[in-house]
């Protein structure tokens, strides 16, 4: 590997609750090996974290990280990384977060902050670049995300943009607690802000003015220039730019996935947002602006989205055709610390149980129920896979995680990328529903997609651990980002191939195997395109890493 290669830089900074200390580690070695963002915050928690860990429990690690690209000037990088055992899966989690973030985080120092222990007194913790404070803060119980960010502004002059934040929901430890950052932006999968909640840490804030020097080679310019003159629609609509498209063309899964397309699609979907959009919205560093600050006239509501994904668990998904009503779902799971995703999905699985389908008035009562485990809240708030026997609809998750949009029944690549993934039905672990949407690959059938989905996890895993954008591809091409690293893209991705072995082998000491990789339904030749993904990746035919693997991605 090239020793030239672009990488992030500093110390990991450790942050033990119980003992309330900090103390900071050389990472030279991991950095060198994993870059930064998700793979860096992998390779630790692998090492650092026991295999049989109680998400829930003190010897969770839960760790933020950035990498080299929070350090350029560049669009598409104003994103961050945080990792632990999720307590919805039960297996190793990286999601991320845009927003303001990133860029305080660094100012710290540390491309890295591991949590680890539990305090038995609700804290905010103060990361600086001269050390940690921890502040008891029994008034912040059960406040909302932005009633912190007010609190932290009266008390210490930082703003939202400073914060990692638990809601109710993650003090509550709802399986889906998202950590909110910048108020609006989540590290929103897989329940990591009920790790935070069970730990007992209300906010994390990050200032600093001790950034390394990282050098940025000058392409990051044109990305930036690039990014800044295109007149895509995404920088109008997001993500919802493509609804109607995927409900007319694929599926846009409706009515807790029963039906596969929405008759109020117009009313829910990307001229609905725009109408609604009263300033533009963007992440730190970013020209390209494609974020959604959206504004109700009549009722007064502001929320940020709602994204292609909200639409869907809060639209299509619960029966609900009122772009307003998703509106106040989002607002409101921002202010819980919810992820939309699960939260919506989970909410129409009970809409299905009891037939309330549009009923928007019960969504919005139930989120509340959610966050706080207030009655039938209480058995929502485990999810789909642990609440679905007992509502007694079907158990749309995949390792525990609830589905996206991106229906696997349409998309057949996506649907198989569903059951490999490490994190369960996540459709951001690959890129290959985008390759299905455009043509590039026959949505149909699962034939020859095996190599494909495993270049395409590679790639995200590499690029989450840079960290760039997921919607950045057009701009950061392969050539641009080899430029950027001064690397072989190939010798780039296959950094992410070692990251996606850590996260399998660390879920197989968990108990995970070939048996989880599966869905709720049939796609054809599945059991055959799994042996090619596996032979594909060298793993073992009951899915689980050789040792070898191991000590070859160590």
């Amino acid at each position: 590997m090239s020793s030239h290669m672009l990488r992030a830089k500093g110390s990991l900074l450790s942050i033990d609750l119980t003992a309330r200390s900090a103390t900071t580690e050389e990472i030279g070695d991991e950095l060198a090996a994993f870059v930064g963002g998700r793979g860096l915050a992998t390779k630790l928690a692998h090492d650092r974290t026991p295999f049989d860990a109680d998400p829930l429990g003190p010897d969770n690690r839960l760790y933020f990280t950035s990498g080299p690209l929070q350090q350029s000037r560049m669009s598409f990088t104003g994103r961050m990384n945080a990792t632990a055992v999720s307590p919805l899966t039960d297996g190793i989690r990286s999601t991320n977060a845009g927003g303001y973030l990133s860029r305080n985080f660094v100012e710290t120092g540390h491309p890295a902050v591991e949590i680890v222990g539990e305090s038995d007194e609700l804290l905010a913790v103060h990361v600086t670049d001269d050390g940690v404070e921890f502040e008891e803060v029994p008034e912040l119980e059960g406040a909302s995300v932005s009633a912190v960010t007010e609190y932290v502004e009266g008390v210490r002059d930082l703003g939202a943009e400073h914060l990692v934040t638990a809601g109710p929901a993650g003090e509550n430890e709802v399986r889906f607690a998202c950590i909110m950052t910048s108020d609006t932006r989540a590290f929103g999968r897989g329940g990591l802000g009920a790790v935070m909640g069970a730990k007992g840490v209300k906010c994390v804030s990050f200032d600093g003015d001790s950034a390394p020097d990282v050098e940025v080679p000058d392409v990051q310019t044109d990305v930036h220039r690039e990014a800044a003159q295109s007149d895509d629609l995404m920088k109008r609509q997001g993500t919802t730019g493509g609804t109607e498209f995927i409900n007319d063309e694929f599926s846009l899964p409706t009515r807790y996935f029963t039906e596969f397309s929405f008759e109020h699609v117009e009313d829910i979907g990307g001229d609905a947002v725009e109408e609604k959009k009263y300033k533009r919205g963007t992440c730190s560093q970013c020209a390209y602006g494609c974020k959604l600050p959206t504004r109700d006239e009549e009722t007064g509501l502001e929320t940020e989205g709602p994204e292609f994904e909200t639409v869907m668990s809060f639209g299509s998904c619960a029966g609900v055709g009122d772009i307003v009503d998703v509106m106040k779902s989002n607002d409101l799971c921002d202010e819980l610390g919810l992820d939309t995703i699960s939260c919506g999905v989970t909410v129409s699985a009970y809409l299905a149980a009891e037939d309330e389908f549009g009923n928007a008035e019960l969504v919005h009562e139930l989120i509340e129920k959610i966050a706080r485990r207030e009655g039938v809240g209480d058995l929502l708030a485990e999810g789909v896979d642990r609440a679905h026997e007992e509502l007694g609809v079907e158990n749309w998750s995949s390792k525990g995680l609830e589905f996206a949009a991106h229906d696997g029944r349409a998309i057949n690549g996506q649907g198989l990328s569903y059951a490999t993934s490490n994190s369960g039905a996540d459709h951001m672990y690959s890129e290959i529903l985008s390759m299905e949407y455009s043509g590039e690959l026959d949505p149909e059938g699962l034939d020859g997609k095996a190599p494909v989905l495993v270049e395409s996890e590679n790639a995200a895993a590499f690029k989450d651990s840079a960290i760039a954008c997921a919607f950045s591809s057009d701009y950061v091409t392969d050539e641009r980002l080899g430029e950027l690293f001064g690397a072989d893209p190939e010798e780039l991705y296959a950094i992410g191939g070692r990251v996606v072995e850590l996260e399998r082998h660390f879920n197989n000491e968990r108990g995970f195997d070939r048996s989880d990789d599966d869905l709720p339904y049939d796609l054809p030749d599945f059991e055959a395109a799994l042996d090619e993904y596996y032979a594909e990746r060298g793993w073992n035919e009951d899915g689980t890493v050789p040792d070898r693997k191991v000590e070859a991605a160590d």
